[in-house]
């Protein structure tokens, strides 16, 4: 699909949003954000998070509250229109000790949610996301800003069919946030130093993009205009990963989805992405995932029962 760019904007100078390499992730993230709480609190008020089973997320919508975490150096204050992230679901304390405010404790309220990477593998996105992150409203770009007080005037309406545009919009929030961490860390490590690097970022991006391609050491070498030597030692210091390994773990998480749609014949998938034995897929595919393609679809199949 060709999206023409806006004729009124092709004179002026243009900043990427996101890195293609983080964008093709993205892309297919085999990821699922939904919103499972809205809580409203006054006066002084505290709630306790303890290690929850996936990532979690806070957008404070009215008033303002603080953060205490082992996984935060300090305490964190948030405003009206923060998001607070805790991608792995770490241990948190939200709370409002003395009135520092009457809105603060008068009404604060939260659009509460969870994020959660689908299969077996470790997900490169969800390995280079700190342990917790924020999204300062006041520093957002006008896009997050508004996304985020259209999910408060949805809340606040109650409007029918509210909880599946909530999580659509959760989810560009997600996107979003992670454009902002990518753009504002300053201590980046696994996926999003590797992005910031143009010659293994390129690389990046042609795997995520074909993974079933003819992936060799000397063609990722050749992408990115890089001796073997040199590309393997920058790409394994990148992404604490050998480049091939990466290839196969990402192509695995590409068969976990492709294996939850049923639409393709486990030989086809194989196939699709580079391999000409079906056996030698299943062996691999159970190695890396720890369970076997047939077992995944009989996973999915036992879900859509229920």
């Amino acid at each position: 699909m060709y999206i023409e760019a806006n004729p009124m904007l092709a004179s002026e100078p243009r900043t990427s949003l996101i890195d293609p390499a983080l964008e093709s992730l993205l892309n297919q993230s085999m990821l699922r954000v939904a919103v499972v709480a809205e809580l409203h609190r006054c006066g002084s008020w505290f709630l306790d998070e303890p290690q929850y089973h996936c990532g979690l997320f806070h957008l404070v919508g009215a008033g303002q509250c603080k953060v205490e975490s082992a996984a935060l150096d300090r305490v964190m204050h948030l405003n009206t229109g923060d998001l607070i992230l805790f991608p792995q679901g770490d241990p948190h304390r939200l709370s409002v000790e003395g009135e520092t405010t009457v809105e603060a404790a008068d009404r604060t309220s939260f659009i509460c949610g969870e994020m959660r990477f689908f299969g077996n593998t470790h997900h490169p996105l969800n390995q280079a996301l700190p342990a917790c992150f924020v999204v300062r409203a006041k520093d957002a770009g006008d896009t997050f800003r508004q996304l985020s007080a259209m999910m408060v005037d949805i809340v606040n309406a109650g409007q029918d069919g509210r909880q599946v545009v909530l999580n659509k919009l959760a989810d560009a929030l997600f996107t979003l946030a992670v454009c902002d961490y990518a753009k504002r860390a300053g201590n980046r490590r696994g996926l999003f130093a590797a992005v910031a690097d143009p010659r293994i970022s390129k690389v990046l991006q042609s795997v995520h993009e074909n993974p079933g391609g003819a992936w060799t050491m000397h063609s990722m070498a050749s992408m990115a205009c890089m001796s073997r030597s040199a590309f393997a030692e920058r790409f394994t210091h990148l992404m604490q990963m050998p480049p091939m390994q990466y290839v196969t773990q990402w192509r695995v998480s590409v068969a976990e989805q492709l294996l939850r749609d049923r639409q393709q014949s486990v030989a086809c998938i194989a196939e699709q992405l580079g391999y000409s034995s079906e056996a030698a897929f299943r062996r691999l595919f159970k190695r890396v995932s720890g369970t076997c393609p047939g077992q995944i679809r009989a996973d999915r199949a036992s879900h859509s029962l229920n």
